[in-house]
């Protein structure tokens, strides 16, 4: 019997109950690892709620990035658009795209899919990537299949040219067993149980309850704003010429990027221009609960407020519950010039329940270089004062 089949089996014992259905843990996927339904994954790569992927030795320039059709092999699509193999000696450049092999491949299950979203430093960089999985007309969504599959990531660089080493993960897959995104009902009584949002100490501290929220889609979400009061509120890409090599951790910010204060009480951000910024609530993510951030829709504004978009369970809640939650740090790119006030809704974040507790959770992981971060802060490749 092929190994997806017993794995298959598995799954039903455990996943079908419907309060098990939700976001796969740490301890799960390393499962699928063992079992070989994900190959070529390194163990130190799975985080509480989702597994870094590597990219390998081969990279292709390419004219422009498109999607597979249905049923396509990558490879495939790469000589048909014309591709040429790129020297990992050389930059990448701005504007330029890519497609490079992955280390892992897949086999899910009919039970499981899983999502992509680029790694923080990946957004923190303004470097687009989108995973591409063999047959599959979508980018970052991993479906079911019954043979193992390659994956590549498309790699666009915007603000600076960057050089990527074999091994270096720029993305990461969640994978999930059904959709338990909150409900609005959901969503209020997490708030009131395990209080998910939280305000600075500058703003006088402790939860912000469901019913002192100013504004709400009425679909599970939160929404959130710009921190405006800090000295330094956030930072704009200077857009220089020399290459950063993700690899390094000595670069010196002020070759990228310069501070941002507001004027007045307000941020004034420019279009073709790349901010990074932070958000004034503090998110706190229990055990039992996974959290992703979603683009915001255009009636806050034609612009782009994050890259990186999951965040794992353990997130600002302490070794014992005991976290008040961190603020998020926003990767903005303006489409339209924005004015930013205090209160205007600007991100957006939903919620979603862990199939089981992860068996570490963020704060309990090897410490990341964001752990506690407070007000914007830049990737781990620059020096810190």
């Amino acid at each position: 019997m092929p190994i997806w089949t017993c794995l298959y089996t598995m799954v039903q014992l455990i996943y079908m109950e419907p309060h098990r259905r939700g976001a796969l843990p740490l301890q799960l996927i390393q499962a699928l690892i063992e079992r070989g339904v994900i190959r070529g994954a390194d163990s130190e790569n799975v985080n509480p709620a989702s597994l870094d992927l590597a990219i390998s030795e081969e990279m292709y320039r390419v004219p422009g990035i498109i999607q597979p059709r249905s049923g396509e092999r990558i490879r495939d699509l790469i000589e048909r658009i014309g591709g040429t193999r790129h020297d990992r000696t050389y930059q990448l450049e701005v504007g330029a795209s890519y497609i490079a092999r992955l280390n892992e491949s897949i086999a899910l299950p009919k039970s499981l899919h899983g999502f992509c979203n680029p790694k923080s430093t990946t957004g923190r960089h303004d470097v687009h990537v989108r995973v591409l999985q063999d047959g599959t007309a979508r980018y970052d969504t991993l479906k079911p299949s019954e043979e193992i599959r390659e994956l590549w990531v498309a790699i666009t660089p915007r603000s600076y040219p960057v050089i990527i080493e074999p091994g270096e993960s720029l993305t990461q897959v969640r994978l999930f067993s059904g959709d338990t995104r909150l409900s609005e009902a959901g969503l209020r009584k997490m708030m009131a149980d395990r209080r998910l949002l939280w305000r600075s100490e500058a703003d006088g501290g402790g939860p912000i309850p469901y019913n002192a929220l100013q504004i709400s889609d009425e679909d599970g979400s939160l929404i959130l704003s710009l921190d405006l009061a800090s000295d330094i509120v956030g930072y704009e890409c200077v857009n220089p010429a020399q290459p950063l090599a993700f690899a390094r951790r000595d670069y010196d910010p002020r070759d990228f990027y310069r501070p941002l204060t507001p004027h007045r009480g307000y941020l004034h951000l420019m279009p073709g221009r790349f901010y990074i910024l932070s958000t004034k609530e503090f998110v706190r993510v229990p055990p039992e609960l996974a959290c992703e951030m979603r683009p915001m829709d255009d009636r806050s504004g034609e612009f782009r407020a994050h890259y990186a978009g999951f965040i794992d369970p353990g997130w600002g809640w302490g070794a014992h519950g005991e976290g008040s939650g961190w603020p998020l740090t926003l990767e903005v790119r303006p489409y339209e010039p924005i004015i930013v006030g205090e209160g205007q809704p600007f991100a957006k974040i939903v919620f979603e329940h862990m199939m089981l507790v992860p068996n570490v959770l963020y704060e309990t992981k090897k410490r990341s270089h964001y752990s506690g971060q407070i007000g914007p802060r830049l990737a781990k490749q620059f020096k810190t004062a």
